[in-house]
């Protein structure tokens, strides 16, 4: 599977860590304190559908808009507006929010990933995070230990445009270094980390933790990367 790698990357929020607790439960707490009315189910069906509506899953391309810090943070502000609609105070649930996803202490590192990053590192391996995520994610890396010694972290509002654009895959590689053939991306999405990264040619796998899943070549664990 790693024959001819020099890099491996990874997805962060799905691959190597997760809200802990649940993002749908933290926006249930937080709508409660501004009067909200919504359930957690409901809560948890506008987040899917809003993210895929910001996320661009129905385009017939790779192409995404340009992005940057300022625009994932009015991205994000969408979001929440289009979950919890029912609150006369947005603005200060949103900070809340925002501020909430910043803190390391609200993330969980996947048990598998502290075994398959130390293995892989100590088989040669570079490492490292291509993410769709803003610069809070710096900060979230940086609280982990199991994962703050990750050489590089490639975030989209710094690179300019998110995945599966073909253009973040090109910047991601210019600054490595590296051929498309020696890099590997691991992510939990399809569309996203999987597509995107063959059409870079990039080598990829697929991280499927659903025991239900059966697409050839998906792994359930990052162990099996070894």
């Amino acid at each position: 599977m790693l024959q001819g790698i020099r890099w491996v990357l990874f997805d962060a929020v799905g691959t190597l860590i997760e809200a802990d607790p649940p993002v749908a439960e933290v926006y249930l707490a937080a709508a409660r304190q501004f009067g909200s009315l919504l359930s957690v189910d409901e809560i948890q069906h506008r987040f899917a559908a809003a993210l895929r509506v910001e996320q661009g899953v129905e385009s017939a391309t790779l192409d995404r808009p340009p992005t940057s810090e300022a625009q994932e943070r009015e991205r994000w502000r969408r979001i929440v507006a289009a979950v919890i609609d029912d609150v006369a105070r947005s603005a200060p649930l949103f900070e809340q929010l925002w501020n909430h996803f910043a803190q390391p202490s609200h993330w969980r590192v996947f048990q598998d990933a502290a075994a398959a990053l130390g293995a892989l590192r100590q088989r040669g391996y570079r490492l490292g995070i291509a993410s769709n995520f803003d610069a809070r994610l710096r900060r979230v890396v940086s609280g982990n230990t199991t994962i703050s010694a990750l050489e590089q972290i490639f975030v989209s509002s710094e690179i300019g445009y998110v995945k599966p654009d073909p253009r973040f895959f090109a910047a991601v590689q210019q600054r490595l270094g590296a051929a498309p053939e020696q890099i590997m991306l691991v992510g939990d999405d399809e569309l996203n980390d999987i597509a995107g990264a063959a059409a870079a040619g990039w080598r990829n796998v697929l991280l499927s933790r659903d025991a239900r899943c059966n697409l050839p070549g998906a792994i359930r664990s990052l162990r099996e990367l070894l």
